[in-house]
């Protein structure tokens, strides 16, 4: 039905509603499980409110049903007084829904004035001829017009690939103005940005309020909220778990309504015996991702980093591997200083990453499962320069068979395997090198119950063994079950450290939003 404006039959109330929309007992279940329970949501124009939630809250499915990639399964959405069916994303952009989000969605070969016209591109028929052209010279005025009352100073006539992240969002900012956008939503917008480029981007915002557009803020940085939100929503297990209007709420009361207000406690793997440190990294440090991060992992240790999108946990698993440059800091494995710029150069020093994206970083997804087991393993089954292939098979099988990877065979493609079996053999490959130290980006992203049991127990029987393991994860519960030590990680920088009865939900996840502890 598109966009089915439900007006004839609208209340006098919601004509005259003083907000722009309003979501009413907004319900979602996915294959039988809910994950949007009788959701409300309101905004008036010229309003940011700020929704706020831990991994997994339904922040992103709310959004993806205003924005039309999800229809609901039950509720009501009212713009403008009238109400309405959002069944496609083309429906959200005709009722003036637009999204931003942390990575641009632009086009780097085209101009910033083409990038703001983008599918409304203005035609004039030129003199003797039928066929329509497009009017550069009224897109560059157009352009010019919103950058202008955005008072910002881009050249129109610039590639947008040659633009910073922070200048390429402003780019989509003007774009929507552009299309009058009476709703905006503004997902992670700052999680690249410098904190210059985040306080241009605070002042574009603070224009757009000025002018009635109605803003959802997502965010993982309280002092974000602080500084913008006029309205604060939290939600909690795909349930409204408070609402707060601005200057009445501390950081410990966003944070209380996140976790719940019966505070869960930490339940962290009991301290190991003191044993030698395996992994000593001192001072690491990237402009903009790192902030001279230092600790230690001891034999038998998992040492957890926890942080929320933007803290860098991504970056600093990378750069545990080489697999990122760094500015300075120094990495010693066993005492001794190692360097390398690549994962195959840390390999060799027995450090091996199993990266958050399986599918495009860590597999190789159309060789089978035997391949990619033991492909990092391939100079230790090389004699002679020949391949001794009866034991490539058997290290296979035995790590198939030792962590329980489903598959016909050793060689089916990757490709087929469920995303826990697929996370097994990822670390199935590193384990048949007999490495020092893991490191394990988000080790359950994607996989199910029954998988992800099945990696806690893996993990736990490696540290048994001596392996030193470290965790990243935005997965609280996950991080506070598995882990021996959690180090809070907020915009590259070690916030805090727990371990013991010290760590509770709402301490980490206070210290994880740039509170300190």
């Amino acid at each position: 039905m598109g966009v089915a404006a439900r007006g004839a039959d609208a209340s006098a109330k919601e004509k005259h509603s003083p907000y722009v929309l309003e979501m009413h007992g907004i319900t979602k279940s996915f294959s039988g499980v809910k994950v949007l329970d009788d959701v409300e949501l309101t905004l008036r124009r010229g309003e940011v409110v700020a929704l706020l939630g831990q991994n997994g809250a339904g922040k992103s499915t709310l959004i993806k049903i205003l924005n039309g990639d999800y229809t609901k399964d039950a509720g009501t959405i009212i713009i403008d007084g009238m109400r309405v069916e959002m069944e496609t994303p083309r429906d959200a952009i005709a009722r003036g829904i637009r999204a931003i989000y942390q990575e641009p969605n632009t086009v780097s070969e085209l101009s910033v004035a083409e990038n703001i016209l983008l599918g409304r591109l203005p035609l004039r028929k030129p003199r003797g001829s039928g066929v329509p052209i497009v009017d550069y010279e009224g897109m560059r005025r157009e352009a010019m017009r919103v950058l202008n009352m955005l008072d910002v100073r881009i050249d129109p006539d610039v590639e947008v690939g040659r633009l910073t992240v922070a200048e390429r969002q402003i780019v989509e900012i003007a774009r929507a103005l552009s299309a009058e956008a009476k709703i905006l939503i503004m997902d992670e917008p700052t999680a690249a940005l410098t904190d210059r480029e985040i306080k241009r981007l605070f002042e574009v915002v603070e224009g757009l309020k000025s002018k009635g557009v109605g803003i959802i803020y997502i965010s993982h940085r309280l002092e974000e909220v602080f500084r913008i939100a006029d309205r604060v929503m939290v939600l909690r297990d795909g349930r409204n778990a408070g609402i707060f209007e601005r200057n009445r709420f501390t950081h410990q009361d966003l944070v209380r309504a996140m976790v719940g207000r019966s505070l869960v406690q930490g339940h962290l793997a009991p301290a190991r015996p003191a044993g030698p440190a395996i992994l000593s990294v001192e001072n690491l440090s990237r402009r903009g991702c790192l902030d001279y991060v230092s600790f230690q992992v001891r034999a038998g240790e998992v040492v957890a980093f926890f942080g929320l999108m933007g803290s860098g946990t991504d970056y600093l698993a990378k750069a545990l591997v080489g697999a990122v440059p760094v500015d300075g800091g120094t990495i010693a494995v066993d005492g001794v200083p190692v360097h390398f710029k690549s994962p195959g150069e840390a390999k060799i020093h027995g450090i091996g990453l199993v990266p958050a994206d399986r599918k495009t970083e860590g597999l190789i997804l159309e060789m089978s499962v035997e391949e990619n087991i033991t492909l990092p393993s391939m100079d230790k089954l090389t004699r002679g320069g020949f391949l001794r292939r009866d034991e490539k098979i058997a290290v296979a099988s035995r790590w198939v068979n030792g962590l329980g990877i489903r598959c016909r065979s050793l060689f089916q493609p990757a490709r087929f395997l469920s995303g826990g079996n697929q996370q097994k053999v990822l670390l199935a490959k590193w384990l048949a090198r007999h490495m020092k130290v893991l490191v394990i980006d988000e080790p359950t992203r994607g996989v199910d119950v029954g998988a992800r049991e099945d990696i806690y127990g893996i993990l736990k029987r490696l540290a048994e063994e001596g392996m030193a393991i470290v965790v990243l994860s935005s997965d609280l519960p996950e991080v506070l079950r598995i882990s021996n030590r959690i180090l809070v990680l907020y915009k590259g920088r070690v916030m805090a450290e727990f371990s013991g009865e010290d760590a509770t939900q709402e301490r980490v996840l206070y210290c994880a939003m740039g509170g300190v502890s």
